[in-house]
């Protein structure tokens, strides 16, 4: 099934590991095969895993992004949801671990990214966390 990328002017996405930039001009890309793709927006920085559910992230990317080529990634994931699933009760979020953890193992890593996501609002609520305001303090030391 072709995936249709629609592109902002100057929008940066990943595709298949090589980093490639959008022109000056909003435009669409259509791929006709299977291919790893990440748009700007979900490309999350090291430097941006402050917290434990994006720490996951981080590992799943990863390993999307190296088509789980290396154990490393997959190592950390697994570390990192142990300890995310370890700190939490709510069994909601639990289950939605469990999913994204058998996600990984198929190999199924942007559908995990996806979901994966939605931990953020979760995790966000119950550390009252601004990731501005986190990096402000970072920033000052």
């Amino acid at each position: 099934m072709p995936l249709k990328l629609s592109l902002k002017p100057g929008e940066k996405f990943v595709l298949n590991g090589a980093v490639l930039a959008n022109g000056d001009k909003r435009t669409s890309l259509v791929i006709q095969n299977k291919a790893c793709v990440l748009r700007e927006k979900d490309i999350m920085q090291p430097k941006d895993a402050k917290t434990p559910a994006r720490r996951v992230y981080l590992a799943i990317m990863m390993m999307y992004l190296d088509d789980a080529a290396n154990e490393e990634p997959y190592n950390e994931f697994a570390l990192r949801m142990t300890e995310f699933m370890g700190a939490i009760q709510n069994r909601t979020v639990l289950a939605a671990c469990v999913d994204i953890s058998r996600d990984v193992v198929e190999g199924a890593f942007y559908k995990a990214l996806i979901s994966c996501r939605k931990l953020f609002d979760f995790e966000q609520e119950r550390l009252n966390y601004d990731p501005e305001e986190l990096s402000k303090r970072t920033a000052r030391g």
